[in-house]
């Protein structure tokens, strides 16, 4: 059985829109996940606090409180993935939930396969194993040895540079969720270089020239428009 369809995952989605919950229900349902339901934010917290669950899928238009203030809340507890579903389309609603905490970020109207897909990479990131088999990263024909510090693709050593190392591991080290613009300038540049978005496009591209088979149709390193970036292990 695979990781995604094991009867013993379970997903607290937090809706207030009784249509929406039974068709995201019924769409992990059928991958064989348990799913508790919660119509408000108050509720969605017990729910989180007593069953420990896998994933959260968040909407951000609750009656009792914003889903940014539950984000918040929850984050100061608790690290599980959290994938927000809302009708809030604009870039910088979806950078301040990614910066306040969330894993990904799906607008409505969405499909399935789309929900499906997002769900299964937050949880490959959150149950990665831990030990020599997490110190190894791969995608497509590159090879990321994160004890060794070596990059191989399709068997030969790549190299980078350290800032490209740097973005690489942040990436891998998050692999499957959005990370906006600001949390990886931050992260790699440093806290005085947030702005500088015009670096992060320099060394994304890099990246993708050096990793990605057709670094003008990246399969692993994708971009958020307007948000930033996530990596794709597979």
């Amino acid at each position: 059985m695979t990781e995604h369809s094991s009867p013993s995952l379970l997903v607290v989605l937090i809706e207030d829109e009784p249509q929406i919950r039974r068709f995201v229900r019924a769409a992990l349902e059928a991958e064989k996940f348990q799913v508790n339901e919660a119509e408000n934010g108050n509720r969605g917290l017990i729910e989180i606090g007593t069953r420990r669950p896998d994933l959260v899928i968040l909407d951000l238009g609750l009656p009792d409180m914003d889903g940014i203030e539950l984000l918040r809340d929850l984050r100061a507890w608790s690290n599980v993935p959290v994938l927000i579903l809302s009708a809030r389309d604009h870039e910088a609603d979806k950078v301040q939930a990614l910066d306040v905490g969330a894993d990904d970020y799906l607008s409505k109207p969405f499909g399935v396969p789309e929900l499906l897909a997002r769900v299964r990479a937050l949880l490959r990131r959150s149950l990665r194993p831990h030990g020599d088999d997490a110190q190894v990263a791969r995608f497509g024909g590159v090879e990321v040895n994160l004890v060794q510090r070596l990059v191989t693709r399709n068997g030969e050593p790549l190299h980078l540079t350290v800032l490209e190392y740097r973005l690489l591991t942040q990436l891998i080290a998050n692999a499957g969720r959005v990370l906006t613009h600001r949390s990886l300038l931050r992260d790699v540049w440093g806290p005085n270089h947030t702005e500088n978005t015009h670096y992060l496009r320099v060394y994304m591209s890099n990246l993708r020239r050096k990793l990605e088979d057709d670094p003008n149709v990246p399969q692993h390193i994708l971009t958020e428009s307007g948000v930033g970036y996530r990596l794709i292990l597979s």
